[in-house]
C-alpha cells in the first residue's frame, strides 16, 4: 500500500514534512506518547489545571488490538482501513463503549465523533459502527474516536460521552495536535451541544479546535421535532389507529404512555400499512388510501417511504423525551396545516386534527438540554444534502439565525450539495474536503467560502472518488424552517 494515500490531502504543510513526521506519531502514539504535542497555548505558568469530564482520572486505558472484523452477532464488517491501523477500544466510567482507530501515519489529528439516532437501549455494536461508517476519517490520515451514548435521547449527557472519550484519548493515547469534534444527523446536535458546553473558558483548555456537523438536526430540540408532532396528528386524523378507538387514549405528543411498551417497528408498521397500504404496490392502492398517502406526503412534506421512520421516533423517541422531562415539550396548538389543492379538504383537516399543548416545564427542561445559545468559539463547518429526507436542508437555516443572533456568525460556514448516498453519509470526496478545509481555517485563520470548497473538491477525486463524488451547490439558497413546517403557539421560557 502505498502510505502518501492518507495523507497527502491537507492544505497546509505542517512544521515538519507529513512522510516524517508521521513515523514519529505513529510509534510514539501507539506506545502511549505523542512526539507531536499541542501547540495551542492555553495560557503560561499559572493557567488553571484542566476540569470536567475529559478530566477524570476514573477512565481506564483502553485496549490496544486489532480492529473489529464482525460484529456481537458474528456479522462481518467492512471496515476498509489502512493497513497497520490499531484500534483501541474500551468502556467508560459511566458504561458508554467506545472505540479509537489510529492509521500507521497519523497526521497528529484527531476526529472526535459524535453518532446519530439515538439509541433507546444500549447498542453493543454502536462504537464499530461508527468506525465502519466513517472510516473515511482514518484512510485520510486522522485518529478517530467515537463513543457510544448512554441510551435515551438526551443532548447533553452524550455531549458529556464525547466529552469523556477526548479525555481518554488525550491520557491513553496521545495528546493531538488538533481536535475536530464531528456530528453526524442527531449526533449534530451533540456535538454543536459540546462545543458549546466544553470551552477554554469551562474546562481551563481549548478542547475541540474545530467542528463539522454533517446532516445535522440542527434547529433546536424544541423545534426540530414539530413536523414528527404534526405527523402524529395527521395521522391519527386520517387513520385512527395510533391508538385505535378500542385501546386507551392518551396525549400524542407524548408519543407513548409513560412506562409502557410502545409499539414495536412490526407492530407500527402493520398499523400504517393497514391504513396507507404502503406494503402495496401504488397501483394496488385504494384510492382512499391512495389519498391518505398523497395527504401527508403534501401536508407533512415527506416522502411515503419515511412515514414509518418518522412515526416510529414520533411514538417510541417522544415517550422517552415525555418521560425525560415530566411531560411533552411538543404541541401544534395555533399550526396552520397546509399543502392541499383542495381548499375544502384543507379546512377539514385543519379543524378535525387533535390538537395538543406542550407541558411549559417538559418544554423549558428540553430546552436546556437540545436548544443551542449559538456561542461556539471555535470554527463550525456544516454540511447537508439538499434533499436529506431525515434533517431536512431548512434546519440549516435555523442553526445560521441561532448563531447570528449568539454574534458568532464569523465562525460558521455552510455548504450543501445536490446528491449524496444517503442521509447517513455523503461522499468520501466531500468529507476528505471538508476535513481538509477545517484544517486550513484553524491553521491560517482565513474563512472558507462555499465556492471555494465547491472548487477544491474535485482535486481529491483521484484517491476519494467513490460513490456520489463532488456534488457542492456553493449557489444554494436555504429556506426558512418556517417554509416547511408551520409556526404554533410556544410556552415562554
Amino acid at each position: 500500500m502505498n502510505k502518501s494515500r492518507w495523507v497527502t490531502f491537507t492544505f497546509t504543510p505542517r512544521p515538519t514534512s507529513l512522510a516524517s513526521a508521521a513515523v514519529l506519531v505513529a510509534a510514539a502514539s501507539l506506545a502511549g506518547c505523542s512526539t507531536l504535542g499541542d501547540t495551542r497555548s492555553v495560557g503560561a505558568g499559572n493557567a488553571p489545571s484542566p476540569s470536567g469530564p475529559a478530566a477524570s482520572t476514573a477512565e481506564a486505558a483502553p485496549v490496544k488490538g486489532p480492529c473489529p472484523a464482525v460484529d456481537s452477532a458474528g456479522k462481518s464488517l467492512n471496515m476498509n482501513l489502512p493497513a497497520g491501523t490499531v484500534c483501541h477500544t474500551g468502556t467508560n466510567s459511566q458504561g458508554s463503549a467506545y472505540i479509537i482507530a489510529v492509521p500507521p501515519n497519523w497526521n497528529g489529528r484527531l476526529v472526535l465523533h459524535s453518532h446519530g439516532g439515538p439509541d433507546l437501549a444500549t447498542n453493543a455494536d454502536r462504537a464499530s459502527e461508527v468506525l465502519q461508517r466513517w472510516s473515511i476519517m482514518v484512510r485520510a490520515g486522522y485518529a478517530l474516536a467515537g463513543t457510544a451514548f448512554r441510551p435515551g435521547v438526551a443532548v447533553a449527557r452524550a455531549a458529556e460521552d464525547t466529552e469523556r472519550l477526548r479525555g481518554i484519548f488525550k491520557r491513553h493515547i496521545a495528546k493531538p495536535s488538533m481536535t475536530i469534534l464531528h456530528g453526524q444527523s442527531w449526533g449534530a446536535g451533540v456535538a454543536a451541544k459540546a462545543a458549546e458546553l466544553y470551552t477554554q473558558q469551562t474546562v481551563g483548555e481549548r478542547p475541540y479546535d474545530a467542528v463539522l456537523l454533517s446532516a445535522g438536526v440542527l434547529g433546536g430540540g424544541t423545534k426540530s421535532y414539530d413536523f414528527r408532532t404534526d405527523l402524529r396528528a395527521v395521522y391519527q386524523y386520517l387513520c385512527n389507529n395510533h391508538p385505535r378507538s378500542n385501546e386507551a387514549p392518551y396525549d400524542l405528543n407524548l408519543g407513548f404512555p409513560a412506562g409502557q411498551s410502545a409499539p414495536n417497528n412490526a407492530n407500527l408498521s402493520a398499523r400504517v400499512n393497514e391504513c396507507l397500504g404502503l406494503n402495496l404496490p401504488r397501483d394496488q392502492r385504494s384510492p382512499e388510501q391512495t389519498r391518505k398517502v398523497e395527504t401527508i406526503t403534501r401536508v407533512i412534506k415527506i416522502s411515503e417511504g419515511n412515514i414509518v421512520g418518522h412515526l416510529n421516533w414520533a411514538t417510541r423517541h417522544f415517550q422517552d423525551i415525555s418521560q425525560r422531562h415530566g411531560g411533552s415539550p411538543f404541541g401544534n396548538m395555533g399550526a396552520v396545516y397546509s399543502g392541499l389543492p383542495d381548499a375544502a379538504a384543507m379546512t377539514a383537516l385543519n379543524a378535525g386534527v387533535p390538537r395538543f399543548r406542550a407541558n411549559p416545564e417538559a418544554y423549558r427542561r428540553f430546552a436546556q438540554d437540545a436548544d443551542f445559545a449559538g456561542r461556539i468559539p471555535v470554527p463550525v463547518l456544516t454540511v447537508k444534502w439538499v434533499n436529506d429526507p431525515i434533517a431536512f436542508v431548512e434546519l440549516d437555516a435555523e442553526f445560521k439565525s441561532i448563531m447570528d443572533k449568539a454574534g458568532a456568525s464569523d465562525r460558521l460556514v455552510q455548504t450543501f450539495t445536490k446528491s449524496a448516498e444517503s442521509h447517513s453519509y455523503i461522499s468520501d470526496a466531500v468529507f476528505v474536503t471538508l476535513m481538509s478545509t477545517l484544517t486550513q481555517w484553524v491553521e491560517k485563520g482565513r474563512k472558507p467560502t462555499p465556492e471555494g470548497i465547491a472548487a477544491a473538491c474535485p482535486s481529491v477525486m483521484g484517491t476519494f472518488g467513490s460513490g456520489v463524488g463532488c456534488s457542492f451547490d456553493a449557489g444554494y439558497v436555504v429556506p426558512p424552517l418556517n417554509s416547511r413546517v408551520p409556526e404554533r403557539q410556544r410556552p415562554t421560557n
